[in-house]
């Protein structure tokens, strides 16, 4: 059995199945774009709750494991060579463990770099906007007077729905009948915009019939379904 102990973060969140992957996560956008990939490979996980209302994120043994303070993270305690690797941001979990896997990355290297390429869209893009975009429609930017700060995050999401718009037409998925993890990685963040956010009037969601379409296929997905509550919320 895997011993984990020497792991700071295993003293706040203390291992049961220590030969498991160990994910650190909360079910936000970016926390389940990981819990889903580890539901549909079926990859052996544990998940642990990093609770944001009581700072968890801030806490020695969380910035042990991921010094910029933001989930997700995992520990695998059999990664490469049979070393236990510990990995934060989220992109490069999805590429490290849909290789482990084997599963949802192209192994054609042109389509596996053009796979890359469009979950770096998400990265670079799609995450950003609409986590600002959320902020200045439902939170505290609501009591700004001056909405240009929201406008130019409606427009700036506006186009990159528009881009995954002429992406899809034609396409079951970003990169054709092939779901990768560019989906895992854009879908959550789309279901989010127009259900926690409420934000699917001001973006004009109905003008982007593809991308809708795609949603409604990603959510129906049961890995999918299960993913998006994984860790559970506090009750």
């Amino acid at each position: 059995m895997a011993d984990l102990s020497h792991f700071a973060i295993t003293r706040k969140w203390p291992a049961q199945h220590p030969d498991r992957i160990q994910l650190y996560s909360l079910p936000t956008p970016n926390g389940v774009k990981v819990s889903i990939l580890l539901e549909e490979t079926g990859l052996p996980y544990e998940p642990h709750l990093v609770r944001f209302d009581t700072n968890d994120q801030l806490s020695p043994e969380f910035l042990s494991l991921n010094p910029n303070n933001k989930i997700p993270a995992i520990i695998d305690p059999n990664g490469p060579d049979g070393e236990p690797l510990t990995l934060f941001e989220s992109g490069a979990i999805l590429i490290y463990l849909a290789d482990k896997a084997g599963q949802f990355i192209p192994k054609k290297a042109s389509a596996r770099y053009e796979t890359i390429q469009w979950l770096m869209f998400q990265m670079g893009g799609i995450g950003p906007m609409f986590g600002q975009l959320g902020f200045f429609h439902k939170f505290a930017g609501r009591e700004y007077e001056d909405k240009r700060p929201r406008d130019r995050y409606v427009a700036e999401s506006k186009r990159l729905l528009g881009v995954l718009n002429q992406r899809l037409a034609g396409r079951e998925w970003l990169m054709g009948d092939e779901y990768t993890i560019a989906d895992i990685a854009t879908w959550p963040w789309v279901n989010n915009l127009v259900g926690f956010y409420e934000a699917g009037d001001l973006v004009g969601i109905n003008d982007f019939p593809h991308v809708q379409r795609a949603v409604k296929a990603f959510v129906a997905r049961p890995a999918v379904s299960r993913g998006l509550n994984i860790p559970k919320r506090p009750t």
